[in-house]
């Protein structure tokens, strides 16, 4: 089965098996967010239980 070649470049799963994607919100804007919001969005992001069971079927060969 292929996997989303989209979701490729979107997901990455992490060792324990969750699948991490990028912060949203980090595009324009900047001015009204605060020094230690923007931080945060560096980071990545757990893919949420219910997302998960639909990205699943997609995201076979990350």
């Amino acid at each position: 089965m292929k996997g989303h070649s989209g979701s490729k470049k979107r997901f990455k799963r992490s060792a324990t098996g969750k699948l991490l994607h990028k912060a949203t919100g980090r595009r324009h804007n900047f001015s009204a967010k605060s020094i230690r919001r923007k931080r945060a969005l560096r980071k990545k992001r757990v893919v949420s239980k219910a997302d998960m069971r639909r990205l699943s079927l997609i995201t076979v060969h990350l």
